[in-house]
Formats: structure tokens, C-alpha cells, sequence
């Protein structure tokens, strides 16, 4: 692997990545802007055509900064896998999502091993960073890997590195968020902690890739365990009577002890909501039950319902019924600022109240055209007139917009994030989660 160190030592390696999605995309620019070689590859042509004109389809990504790493061919976008066999490094980045049976779907990790495992050679590195289960790794990846012959760890060096996307943070970013990795072998682990601190600030290697591999699991179940927490608590709340923002603010000022997590509409990403269900599926095979985990996103799954069981009741106290209601969606995107919809509890909502005979409406400055089972929808513009129309605004994501408007004209509004916190003078009645 010697000839790989000093290529990549160099910035001579050229680098292949296999999905240019939310976490592709970002990690091909970023090794592009320091000089490498990057061939992006993805099967969706409107993603390669989109990259060839500088175009930008992930909102932490601007369009210039795009146009000027494949303007000078630091980016090469392709379809063709063939390009691996002239890359020295490999990272693939594709979905792992869900089956309807709610068991792990690997499809396109093995699709995407099976399309580039001919054109895997001697010396090169190798470097799932898809979220999954413990053991996919060593026990999916590398026989098909090794199918052909090689070996890892002796002929070519095999990692997985879960990514930490976050997207819409400002502050935190590809390059400052410290990186993981765990190779099949030490060399591996070493040759991929190479790799990512030409970019990345700093890496931090683990004994193996199970162990990389339940890293992403235990940061993403920890989140769903809290939000839980306090979703439950929420609900409780609500039968006392009480404010549960107001008990997490004074909560908050204890210097130690306590960590502030906030209740909403349910869960949504590709993340937070699928990575315990990973889990609970390896926990099973194994004989084992996670039921405080299990218990986590029961409740999560749960927020949805009862969102639209609040929108009921609160038209049911303006003596409105919920049939035939004129409902606006606010946010349909999972979380604040971001244009993607995946997973996102507005869906579930608002499949909730149609089901019932509302008619519902929605407003996303970043999801302009929302895409259901059967059609889709418009996002609505918020005018003074169309605001007057409606019977209650449901806020399920807090982007940042006018809020103060939306109060002012509105007669009635559920919010579900306690973005209506600062409002002020007379206006709609706003009633909390």
C-alpha cells in the first residue's frame, strides 16, 4: 500500500465516489477544492447532468463553488463504474434504507460492490461510508470483494467510515466534523486516516469496522432515545396543563447533568428515524431484545398521530370540525432550512388529516413541489388573503420565515416547535404541542 500513502501524501490519487447524494456529493467537492482527481459517479443521468452544468441540488453545496471544481476538472461526473479501475481510492455513499417489512435493505450497497468489484485492483483503498449494521462490513462487502480473488488487508485495504452529514448546520460542516474510521486491518485503518486528513480535520481510528459501524448507530439511537424522552414528556404535559418548553428552558440552566433535547411532529431524515430500526434487527438475530430502543420509536412514530389528533381537537374547541377544514401544512421538509423530504412527519400528517376530509394545503420555501404516492402537490404562497382562508396552520418544520405575519393573519395555529415563541400583539390563536 506504499504506492497509495505517497499518492495520496502527493495528491496524485485520484478518488472514485459511488453515490453523490447528501453525503457523496459534499465529500467529492471538498477532496476536489484540495486538488485530488474526483470521479463522481452516480446512476441518476439528472444528477450527472446537473453536476456537468453546475448545478447544485444540495443546499450546503453553492452552485459556484460546483461550477469551478468541474470547470477545472477536479470533479468528473460519470455513470461509469470503469472508472474505478483507475482510481486508487473508492468510497461508496449510497441510501440504506428501509424495507416494508422494516428489515435493513442493503440493495444498493451490493449493487453498487457488485458494479465496481471488476475493476478493483492491488493497492487500493476501499470505504463504505453508508449507515448500517454491525458486521456488513466484514460480512457482506468483503466476500464480495474478495470473490475475485484479492485479499484484503494483504492486496488491497478495506474501511468503513460512517458518515456525519448534517445538512443545513452552518457551523458544522465536511471538513470540522471529526471522522471515524475502522479497517479490516490496522495498515487499513491507517491508510484511511490518511486519506480523510487531507480534508478533514481530524480522524479518529477505531479496531475495526464493527466498531465504526455501531459508532453511527449509538449517535443517531442516543438522539432518538432523548427525543423520546421528551416527546413523552410532552404528551404528559399536555394532560397537566403545563408548557413542556417552558420545563426544558429552566431545565437547561443546570450547568451539569442535563442535556436539552425538544419534543415535535416525529421524526424525519434518513438517520434518526431508520438507524435504531438497524439495530433492533442485528439485536434479534442475535436473540437480544433493545426494548428501551424499541420503546423509543414506538413513541417517536407516534408524534404524527398525535399531531392530527391535536389539530382535531383544537377546531373541535373553535367548534370547527376537522372534515372539511381548510388545514396549511407549515414545513414540509424534515428539519429546519433543508429541502429534504425523507422520512419527514409532515408526510404522515398530512396523509392523517386528507384521510379525515380536511382539505389540506402546505407551505415550504424550500420544497416547492411535493411529491406523494398518488400525485402531487404545490406548495401554497402565503398571502394575506390565502392565510384568511384557512381554519388552522399547522407549524411541523420551523424554517426560518415570517412568523409574525403568519400570527397576525391567521385565526388559529398549532405549533408543534414552538416557533411562534417570539411573536408578538394580537393575532391568531397559537396553541403549543
Amino acid at each position: 500500500m506504499k504506492t497509495c500513502k505517497e499518492k495520496i501524501r502527493s495528491k496524485k490519487a485520484k478518488i472514485a465516489i459511488v453515490g453523490l447524494g447528501y453525503v457523496g456529493l459534499p465529500l467529492a467537492v471538498g477532496f476536489a477544492k484540495k486538488g485530488f482527481t474526483v470521479f463522481g459517479i452516480d446512476v441518476d443521468e439528472k444528477r450527472i447532468s446537473s453536476i456537468r452544468e453546475g448545478k447544485s441540488y444540495i443546499l450546503d453545496i453553492p452552485s459556484e463553488t460546483l461550477r469551478r471544481v468541474v470547470r477545472e476538472k477536479t470533479l468528473v461526473p460519470t455513470k461509469d463504474c470503469q472508472k474505478v479501475r483507475s482510481s486508487d481510492i473508492v468510497v461508496i455513499c449510497v441510501p440504506t434504507p428501509l424495507r416494508k417489512t422494516k428489515d435493513p435493505d442493503l440493495s444498493f450497497v451490493i449493487s453498487a460492490v457488485q458494479s465496481l468489484a471488476p475493476f478493483v485492483h492491488r493497492g487500493q483503498l476501499l470505504i463504505l461510508e453508508s449507515t448500517t449494521y454491525p458486521g456488513t462490513t466484514e460480512e457482506v462487502i468483503l466476500p464480495l470483494l474478495e470473490s475475485r480473488g484479492l485479499k484484503a488487508g494483504k492486496d488491497f485495504c478495506l474501511c468503513f467510515s460512517p458518515e456525519r452529514v448534517d445538512p443545513g448546520n452552518s457551523k458544522y460542516h465536511t471538513e470540522n466534523i471529526p471522522k471515524v474510521v475502522g479497517g479490516i486491518t490496522r495498515e487499513c485503518s491507517e491508510l484511511g486516516k490518511l486519506f480523510y486528513a487531507q480534508l478533514i480535520r481530524e480522524v479518529i481510528t477505531v479496531s475495526s469496522p464493527r466498531v465504526a459501524e455501531m459508532v453511527k448507530l449509538l449517535e443517531n439511537t442516543f438522539r432518538s432515545v432523548n427525543i423520546a424522552l421528551v416527546n413523552e414528556l410532552a404528551l404528559m404535559c399536555h394532560h397537566l396543563h403545563l408548557d413542556v418548553w417552558e420545563v426544558i428552558e429552566a431545565a437547561k440552566t443546570k450547568p451539569f447533568g442535563f442535556m436539552p433535547f425538544y419534543p415535535g411532529p416525529g421524526l424525519g431524515g434518513h438517520c434518526i428515524p431508520i438507524d435504531p430500526i438497524y439495530l433492533l434487527w442485528k439485536a434479534r438475530l442475535h436473540g437480544f431484545e433493545v426494548r428501551f430502543i424499541e420503546l423509543a420509536t414506538q413513541i417517536n412514530s407516534y408524534m404524527p398521530k398525535h399531531v392530527s389528533e391535536r389539530t382535531a381537537e383544537i377546531l373541535n374547541d373553535a367548534r370547527k370540525p376537522l372534515q372539511g377544514s381548510r388545514i396549511l401544512i407549515l414545513g414540509v421538509s424534515y428539519k429546519r432550512n433543508v429541502n429534504d423530504t425523507r422520512e419527514s412527519p409532515a408526510l404522515e400528517i398530512l396523509h392523517h388529516l386528507k384521510e379525515k376530509g380536511s382539505e389540506v394545503f402546505y407551505h415550504d420555501p424550500y420544497v416547492p413541489v411535493l411529491k406523494l404516492e398518488k400525485g402531487q402537490m404545490k406548495s401554497s404562497p402565503l398571502t394575506d388573503r390565502f392565510l384568511r382562508t384557512i381554519d388552522c396552520v399547522v407549524v411541523v418544520t420551523d424554517h426560518t420565515i415570517d412568523y409574525q405575519k403568519i400570527f397576525e393573519k391567521s385565526s388559529l395555529i398549532l405549533d408543534t416547535r414552538n416557533a411562534l415563541c417570539h411573536v408578538k400583539g394580537k393575532g391568531a390563536k397559537v396553541v403549543k404541542l
